[in-house]
């Protein structure tokens, strides 16, 4: 059985995206960020850095933490969502590297000053809006000539959209970037997706065992 500790947030789905879309049973260990759950000792030990998501895979006796190698790990265990060929493999690999050292911090940051830090501060927020949005055209140039970011759908695709769907919580607009929407809309219709970002429910919604699609969570 695979093991995912996880909460309601971009890199989260990430995680249950990819795994929805393998269509592999998988039980969800809800992960409440608000109580502190991601700092306790039993969390510590499978990841140091404490922070979601986390895997274990009970047949391999594998943990992983950094959703990107979470990611990459499923994909590479289950042969799917990676391109086999290495022309392919490679593009994959950049593109879910752009999201992890790209997109994630600029726009983490940009949420972050527009949301929640104590003091305005108008610097930052333009600053990393701004950056956002840059990378946010760079996808967009990417995706005029493609319809994927490399070729076919794959774990890059998965992880850069849970970070750009959010961008109305970033503030940071999508206007005139007509393939970065298009490619937005095509991936948020996909059934595998929708259940992805369900699960886990927000955290206060979710009962003790709620059961999604092929997963299983609990508290």
């Amino acid at each position: 059985m695979i093991h995912i500790y996880t909460s309601a947030t971009p890199n989260g789905w990430k995680a249950t995206v990819t795994l929805e879309e393998l269509e592999i049973p998988y039980k969800v260990h809800a992960i409440d960020l608000s109580e502190g759950e991601q700092h306790t000792e039993e969390f510590l030990k499978m990841n140091p850095n404490g922070r979601i998501p986390v895997l274990h895979d009970d047949e391999t006796e594998m943990t992983v933490f950094e959703s990107g190698a979470l990611m990459l790990y499923l994909a590479k265990k289950y042969g799917k969502l990676v391109p086999k060929e290495e022309r392919g493999y490679w593009q994959c690999l950049q593109w879910l590297m752009f999201q992890m050292g790209g997109i994630g911090p600029m726009q983490g940051q940009a949420v972050v000053f527009e949301r929640y830090f104590s003091k305005d501060v108008p610097e930052a927020k333009l600053r990393y809006k701004n950056e956002t949005r840059r990378l946010y055209e760079v996808l967009d140039k990417r995706l005029s000539t493609v319809d994927f970011l490399a070729g076919d759908y794959s774990i890059a695709d998965i992880a850069n959209w849970c970070w750009v769907k959010t961008h109305r919580w970033a503030r940071v607009s999508v206007e005139g970037l007509e393939n970065l929407q298009r490619w937005i809309g095509t991936i948020a219709e996909r059934p595998q997706v929708v259940r992805g970002i369900a699960i886990p429910p927000p955290a206060g919604t979710a009962s003790k065992q709620v059961r999604m699609g092929s997963a299983i969570t609990s508290k």
